[in-house]
């Protein structure tokens, strides 16, 4: 093995809502060469090869449609390709018209998703995926989420090999968007267990089209729907949530997160002004007392 490869800092990529825009959406929402920024943020992603990346929900804009499949399957080979694994979460846009078609259609992509939750634990981070399309789930099958969420984070609290814990989901619990709303369940159902463990210092989500960072009991909260859809207006002014990043709101981006030591180290890459790839942007340091 290669000197370089065993120095080499493990970084994980995050991006949410890399769907096309449906015709309906751009009768108010304006367009911006979407498909090109998602095509861009693949590829960019395969140039910085992290250890994994992951899809946070809404990978296309109907899941059960082959044809909406084929650039994102595209996409997916070039991942394949340099041996980087993908996982992925379900989004509304993939239950949306015909559910079992499009969960069919994503398991195929994905298939260790599980869709009442799953870990995927690379070096001494663990990533807990949730499922948020409550709608699709039984009543039996979201508690019975809710309940392994809660019990996972509390065993993966009590191993010693792991240092941090970041939970994905679609929905987001807090978001000053126009035009979804905050997920009141992801906010009584995984927000509680995420903030009373230990090692949780990092909640991820998209639906909101929008980079958003918010901050509860310490812990950070970020919206990372920048992957492809069509940008959402933000509230402004009395009764909004207390966004940190009032001024960073880049049009298209993705996350990459860094382990140094007992430290995290976010980074979201914006799409340049010029359409021909991806920079850096606002940074982020964690640190886990727990760790």
């Amino acid at each position: 093995m290669a000197l370089d490869s065993i120095i080499q800092p493990l970084t994980l990529a995050f991006a949410a809502d890399t769907q096309a825009p449906m015709f309906v959406e751009t009768l108010w929402l304006r367009s911006h060469n979407n498909r090109t920024a998602t095509r861009l943020l693949f590829e960019d992603v395969v140039q910085r090869v992290p250890s994994a990346f992951f899809l946070l929900g809404d990978v296309v804009n109907l899941g059960y449609a082959e044809r909406q499949w084929k650039p994102i399957d595209k996409y997916l080979k070039a991942l394949e390709a340099i041996k980087l694994p993908v996982h992925a979460i379900l989004g509304n846009h993939e239950v949306m018209g015909r559910p079992r078609e499009g969960i069919r259609k994503f398991q195929q992509r994905f298939p260790d998703h599980k869709h009442t939750g799953y870990v995927v634990v690379k070096d001494s981070i663990a990533v807990v995926l949730v499922n948020s399309n409550f709608s699709s789930l039984s009543s039996a099958e979201a508690e019975q989420q809710t309940a392994w969420y809660k019990t996972t984070l509390e065993s993966l609290d009590a191993d010693s090999t792991i240092h941090f814990i970041i939970t994905g989901c679609h929905h987001s619990p807090y978001t000053n968007s126009r035009i979804v709303r905050p997920s009141k369940e992801v906010e009584q159902k995984f927000v509680p267990p995420f903030l009373s463990s230990a090692k949780s210092v990092l909640f991820l989500s998209g639906h909101s089209h929008n980079f958003e960072h918010y901050k509860v009991e310490g812990k950070d909260f970020l919206v990372i729907g920048g992957g492809g859809g069509l940008r959402q207006p933000l509230r402004q002014g009395l009764g909004t949530l207390a966004d940190l990043a009032p001024d960073y709101k880049p049009l298209f981006h993705y996350t990459m997160v860094t382990i140094a030591g007992n430290t995290l180290l976010v980074t979201s890459y914006h799409i340049k002004k010029d359409f021909t790839g991806f920079e850096e942007g606002l940074k982020l340091i964690i640190k886990n007392s727990a760790a």
